[in-house]
């Protein structure tokens, strides 16, 4: 397996994650319209702006651990049964830690 094109994707993806919480947080720490009306879409705004950041939290996490699975030499194996992750599952969800049958049964 080509654990350097996995990697590339890992860190691409890793930057991209950065950059948008990094523009979520600045969208949470602007200013407020003072009109009431403008601050109610801004308040359900924030709420989407959260949720968004909170997957994308979740998903740096899972990047950051397959980036220390591909350092630990264990990328690519199930981290539940032991066998290697297909391909095609990695190529669909690159930090993916468990194979398909086994993510299947989480």
């Amino acid at each position: 397996m080509d654990t350097a094109k996995y990697e590339t994707i890992l860190r691409t993806r890793k930057a991209e994650l950065e950059n948008r919480l990094s523009r979520i947080e600045q969208d949470f720490t602007s200013p407020r319209n003072p009109d009431d009306d403008d601050r109610a879409i801004e308040r359900s705004n924030d709420e989407v702006l959260d949720e968004l950041g909170e997957v994308g939290e979740k998903e740096l996490v899972a990047i950051e651990a397959a980036l220390a699975r591909i350092a630990g030499g264990t990328f690519g194996t199930c981290a539940r049964c032991g066998q290697p992750i297909s391909e095609k599952r990695l190529d669909a969800v690159p930090h993916a830690p468990l194979c398909q049958t086994c993510a299947g049964e989480a």
